[in-house]
């Protein structure tokens, strides 16, 4: 676990490099969503005030009850923004300064005005209309109802047409960091891949660059799916240094479909996990994110670092996708894993306390200031 040392040394680094995400470039994709981060009511006193279901389990119960007698359940929204793995991690790349390219489910022919503010710091593309989410929020965790059409949309066929393949091609020759997140809601993200392993990839030249993927929940794909797609991102270490950002659930759901054994949700546990799935996909680094630590592993060693933790957050939607951010932000400054790693805890930490995404000067401030438990 990381001490007072590592936030130090990784502060120190980090104030070195302030003007370097300037000079780099992410290419990210490719959903995208607006996101309605709601509360549940449990009892309401009047027109303004009420209490809130607090955890998810006591969500479960209220719904069960209702089994066989139907129920009404009342949503309050708390905030509306933009929503999807994509847009949130590109807006937090963007927030440290990179030059940053999206493409995605945004709006079409126009786009949401919910991404506005990416749009201002960001160069982006849309392919299809937005997806919408009410994110239901608890003290324990948060549950995620999506409404994903769009996404049948995202194709090889249409991103050729709709964005064009040859400004495709050069945003993934060019760019410091390629990111496609979300393989689980878009039913063609395995084509894509397929098509770019065999169309893009083989004209690729110039110095080896970083792809980063995140699968995005994948209990409700079949595990010869996940598979499929494993094997896929395993392909493109032949061409980039290959980036793989799982949370803790997800860790274990491909293990499951790796027909790897599980060795309990230790960071002991974790680490051994993880190390073997690295292993047996043969890429660069795996991450693995849990609620009260995250871990890496690259070149053989495993890092484990505390996180920040606050048992009552403003926003827990898009969390992991800042550490993946704060992550990838670290490797392509050539950072030691161990301070990958802590800068991507660090930008979770910032973001569920603030609900906005840190830039650098933010960063440092809280390696420096590291928040006490609380």
């Amino acid at each position: 676990m990381n001490d007072s040392s590592l936030h130090t040394e990784c502060a120190q680094a980090l104030s070195s490099l302030t003007e370097r995400p300037q000079l780099l470039s992410a290419f990210v994709g490719m959903d995208g969503f607006v996101d309605e981060i709601v509360h549940v009511v449990d009892k309401r006193q009047n027109a303004t005030t009420y209490t809130r279901i607090p955890t998810i389990a006591a969500y479960a119960a209220r719904l069960a009850g209702a089994a066989g007698r139907s129920t009404n359940i009342e949503l309050v929204n708390q905030l509306t923004k933009l929503g999807g793995n994509g847009p949130i991690m590109a807006n937090a790349l963007a927030s440290f300064g990179l030059n940053v390219t999206y493409l995605g489910t945004v709006g079409r022919p126009n786009l949401h005005p919910v991404f506005a503010g990416l749009a201002k710091r960001a160069e982006v593309h849309s392919i299809a209309d937005a997806c919408h989410t009410d994110a239901l929020e608890f003290e324990d965790g948060k549950i995620l109802v999506g409404k994903s059409t769009p996404l049948n949309e995202v194709t090889w066929p249409n991103i050729q047409e709709r964005f064009g393949r040859e400004r495709f091609e050069g945003k993934f020759q060019n760019s410091s960091l390629v990111a496609f997140v979300n393989w689980t809601m878009i039913p063609y993200m395995s084509d894509i891949w397929a098509a770019l392993l065999a169309e893009l990839c083989p004209r690729l030249s110039g110095p080896r660059r970083m792809i980063f993927f995140d699968l995005a929940d994948p209990e409700k794909r079949k595990a010869e799916d996940v598979r499929k797609a494993l094997n896929l991102i395993s392909q493109f270490q032949q061409h980039f240094d290959v980036i793989l950002g799982l949370n803790e659930k997800e860790a274990f759901e491909v293990a499951g479909a790796l027909g790897i054994q599980t060795q309990g949700d230790s960071a002991g546990g974790l680490s051994s996990l993880t190390m073997e799935i690295q292993q047996h996909l043969g890429i660069q680094t795996l991450a693995v994110h849990p609620v009260l630590f995250a871990l890496a592993v690259c070149g053989g060693k495993v890092d484990v670092v505390q996180g920040p933790y606050i048992p009552t957050p403003l926003i827990t939607t898009g969390a992991g996708d800042h550490f993946n951010a704060g992550f990838c932000l670290g490797k392509l400054l050539g950072l030691s894993n161990a301070m990958c790693v802590l800068l991507g805890v660090a930008t979770s930490g910032h973001y569920v306390r603030t609900a906005q995404s840190p830039d650098v000067p933010a960063l440092i401030q809280m390696l420096r200031n590291w928040p006490a438990e609380e």
